[in-house]
């Protein structure tokens, strides 16, 4: 996928996946209920621009799992409507929380295309995107969504957040395969001399195939993979501490739950593991480590994050400012709530864009959209770009944001984004 780190839809869905195995799907709706299709038209100039958002705020994984795009996003059109809207109209937003069950995504899918008449879906962040299929038949765009399925590598009118180069007709990627590269491997090998990892995982499937991935990656970069395997039920990660000791593992890769998480780093506190990393995903990098970690401050202070978009602890730059006077009055923060917020700006781009010529319509809108090429959100985001190539690509050049915490500062940024880039493979995978 164009710049984006190894297997990122698969790593944002790993929670997901560990908390809802054998719960149902939801069914698909018939294809007769695709045959009727609203088609936005170009409203009066002192009417709102209606947008939808679909969010899993309740579902199986937590009240909060889902939240941040959806509340980035918001954030930014309170902040858009302040300062005049687009043309003159003020952005409504109209929510749905679709419980995280492909039914209630489907419902969802249905009243804000069908009854609301949202002229685009904006930061949609769905455990089960069942109605995708629906959203692309109705050529409703779908703007900087997170990918936890395959959904924006499967169908046209569907942008995620990190693009795509699928060809996405209907079918997921290349012959169902997508295909990622290992940037976060060689990062750490070339950065910090790492050569030996390890991946910790339940011995359960989600789980199990997650971390398969994870060590494909660091294989093809040359490391020495240790793998360590708990019980899903009980776990032992006293046992996996002193192993990791053991080993002499410089970095540690995981493919457990946040909880998971947090009694893994409390285990090698415990045992006195010391190690360059302890590397956790996009999904994880909040304000709430403190909390989360707050029984293990060797392992807390030796969290690194890795992503496809600039750090929101960055307020040096003038965009992260920006976002973050705009969200001052949020409990929390994350890179969720940020790439939300550049969801939300990438749509009002599309917009303005449309003002200007034919009007602010689906189509219009639909169509900025497929023409993007290195799209950055004023810098919030490694340039996304979106394509349709026939053949899946070998390597790529791909750039990406690291962070690092540390007590009483918080997320530290290691390196600017736009420079810490890597010619790497792209290797395939499956969800």
């Amino acid at each position: 996928m164009p710049r984006r780190r190894l297997f990122r839809a698969a790593e944002a869905a790993l929670a997901v996946l560990l908390l809802t195995v054998g719960t149902a799907c939801g069914s698909r709706l018939p294809e007769s209920d695709f045959e009727h299709r609203e088609r936005a038209t170009p409203a009066q100039d002192d009417t709102p621009i209606r947008v939808g958002i679909v969010t899993s705020a309740t579902s199986p994984v937590g009240g909060s799992a889902f939240t941040g795009p959806r509340d980035g996003a918001k954030a930014y059109f309170e902040h858009l409507n302040a300062r005049g809207g687009v043309d003159g109209r003020r952005i409504e937003v109209r929510e749905c929380d679709d419980g995280g069950s492909g039914v209630g995504n489907n419902t969802c899918v249905h009243r804000l295309i069908d009854e609301d008449k949202v002229v685009a879906l904006v930061a949609t962040t769905a455990l089960d995107y069942a109605g995708a299929s629906r959203v692309s038949h109705a050529r409703v765009p779908d703007i900087g969504g997170q990918p936890l399925g395959a959904a924006y590598d499967t169908w046209p009118h569907l942008y995620g957040i990190y693009g795509s180069l699928a060809p996405r007709r209907g079918a997921t990627g290349w012959d169902g395969k997508q295909y990622g590269g290992t940037e976060v491997y060689r990062y750490f090998k070339r950065e910090h001399g790492a050569r030996t990892a390890a991946v910790v995982s339940y011995n359960q499937a989600a789980s199990a195939a997650y971390a398969r991935l994870v060590e494909q990656g660091l294989k093809a970069e040359g490391y020495k993979v240790v793998t360590e395997q708990v019980d899903f039920a009980l776990p032992n990660f006293r046992a996996v501490a002193a192993d990791l000791k053991e080993q002499g593992a410089d970095l540690v890769f995981d493919a457990v739950d946040s909880h998971g998480n947090a009694q893994l780093c409390e285990a090698m506190d415990a045992a006195g593991v010391e190690v360059t990393a302890k590397v956790t995903n996009v999904q994880n990098w909040t304000s709430t480590v403190p909390d989360d970690y707050k029984d293990a401050p060797r392992c807390r202070n030796a969290l690194w994050a890795t992503g496809s978009s600039r750090n929101y602890e960055d307020t040096d730059h003038a965009a992260v400012r920006e976002f973050r006077e705009a969200t001052k009055n949020l409990e929390t923060h994350s890179q969720w709530q940020l790439e939300g917020w550049a969801a939300a700006m990438w749509f009002t781009d599309a917009a303005t864009s449309c003002a200007a010529a034919q009007g602010i319509t689906r189509a219009c809108v639909d169509a900025y959209m497929n023409r993007s090429r290195d799209y950055t959100a004023d810098g919030l985001l490694v340039p996304v770009t979106f394509e349709r190539l026939a053949e899946p690509p070998k390597s790529r050049r791909t750039c990406l944001s690291v962070a690092r915490w540390e007590d009483g500062r918080g997320w530290v940024s290691q390196g600017d984004m736009d420079d810490t880039c890597f010619d790497v493979p792209q290797l395939p995978y499956r969800q």
